[in-house]
């Protein structure tokens, strides 16, 4: 059961939100005082805190400082009213995982909750295949664009260049970037994944170049950053297009020198890393739009790896299910043998808009549900076995038309963020950084949970 702490002082609002999350089975803890915060993040563990943005004496940005400090794994989610929107997204790139505006749905601060606590198991799953080198094995496909991506990684792995993965989410970009470490020089050393998009922007510079004792407010000890830890490895960059502009100047700074020096220290580290970038985003329109750098983007890719959707690797998609039927039986100590025809047909016939991430979740699912040695029709979710038509039409990758996109799914589900980021086959958090880029604004709207806000 998820452990959630809701910071809020209107008394009302935070007792109804308590009530519905005790009724769709969370733990809930209710504080009206932002100062108690501190003393509950210490002595027990949330999975989730909700916290309003604006609140006396204190700010929401405050409290992400202070609960990153104590409690880095905790994932936070701002509650702000439509005026503060442009300063909920800074929350973001400050290291709260999302924010929702008030007033809202149920259906909707549930959806957000969900995709924190799904992002939390996540990396910690990442964190422990580490260590496991079944688990990192890149899966070879027999496809044409597989057999090619295949040599492409076996082509750049050896040498020095930094690569630049792109792809949609869910294609398995970090996999590829493990692969190619494994087949480098380096592979007996470190491989350091970072998630650019969850560093709060005050500890960008602790996090990638360490920091001295003492060197600024909740420094207790010496602290080794990303590019010491993975010095004479590989450094992995995942959603790179979520930096900060001034991030970018000093990473583009640290590349081109190979030197570091850490907060509150006078004394600079020479560093041997290779790079590998990955995102999700298309970093040429971002460039155009002032909001990443040409000159570290063009250090970044000195070769690119595109990593193909499944639906263009339609030969993969049997022996991709089998593998993640192997790693499901593993995981929940089943012996499901295979799958109906029927069901391989449905696999055949649908899209995976959320590529190997999803097929990875539907195969694990129907292995907890089979109930005989195959898997039956039963087990599979209903849009797979009827996809809608125009499954790709909202498809946002490497497309000129964006905004328009953007805007005709938000009109479509009556500017739920949830259902539209589903459609348009992004997070929300992806959605929001766009609704930022095209400065996009949404109409308020009246809903169940209403706020004073």
């Amino acid at each position: 059961m998820a452990n959630i702490l809701i910071v809020d002082d209107d008394v009302t609002f935070g007792l109804m939100l308590k009530k519905l999350l005790e009724k769709h089975h969370y733990q809930a803890t209710t504080v009206f005082s932002p100062e108690e915060v501190k003393r509950l993040v210490r002595q027990e563990f949330y999975d989730v805190v909700l916290t309003d943005l604006r609140m006396p004496g204190v700010s929401g940005m405050d409290l992400i400082r202070m609960i990153k400090l104590e409690s880095p794994e905790t994932q936070i989610i701002m509650m702000t009213g439509y005026a503060d929107i442009s300063t909920a997204i800074q929350s973001i790139k400050q290291g709260a995982f999302n924010y929702i505006p008030k007033p809202f749905p149920p259906e909707e601060i549930l959806s957000i909750i969900r995709e924190a606590l799904e992002e939390a198991t996540k990396k910690h799953e990442v964190k422990n295949q580490q260590n496991d080198p079944k688990q990192n094995n890149f899966l070879d496909g027999i496809s044409k664009v597989s057999v090619r991506l295949k040599e492409y990684i076996a082509l750049v792995a050896p040498t020095p260049l930094s690569v630049l993965i792109t792809g949609e989410s869910g294609t398995g970009k970090e996999y590829v970037a493990r692969s190619i470490h494994a087949l480098s020089a380096r592979a007996d050393s470190p491989f350091v994944a970072v998630d650019c998009g969850a560093i709060p922007k005050e500890l960008v510079a602790s996090e990638f170049f360490g920091h001295v004792k003492g060197s600024f407010t909740g420094a207790i000890a010496d602290k080794i950053g990303h590019f010491e830890a993975a010095n004479g490895g590989t450094l992995f960059l995942d959603e790179v297009g979520n930096l900060s502009y001034s991030t970018q100047i000093q990473l583009l700074r640290t590349l081109q020198e190979s030197l570091i020096k850490p907060v509150g220290s006078s004394r600079e580290i020479a560093v041997d890393v290779r790079i590998i970038a990955a995102t999700n985003e298309n970093l040429q329109l971002a460039q155009e739009q002032g909001n990443f750098r040409e000159d570290l983007y063009h250090r970044l890719n000195e070769f690119q790896i595109i990593v193909p959707p499944l639906r263009e690797r339609r030969e993969d998609i049997l022996l991709f299910v089998r593998h993640f039927l192997n790693q499901a039986n593993t995981v929940l100590e089943k012996c499901v043998s295979g799958f109906e025809p029927a069901v391989e047909e449905a696999f055949m016939d649908y899209s995976w808009p959320g590529n190997l991430r999803e097929m990875k979740n539907v195969v694990k699912r129907a292995t907890l549900l089979a109930t005989g040695k195959l898997i039956t029709l039963n087990e599979i979710p209903a849009e797979i076995l009827n996809p809608q038509k125009k499954d790709n039409q909202f498809k946002l990758f490497n497309e000129e038309n964006e905004s328009e996109l953007i805007l005709k799914v938000l009109e479509s589900v009556g500017y739920n963020k949830s259902k539209a980021a589903r459609l348009l086959k992004i997070d929300r958090k992806t959605l929001y950084n766009k609704l930022e880029l095209y400065k996009i604004e949404l109409p308020e709207k009246n809903n169940p949970m209403d706020s004073n806000d």
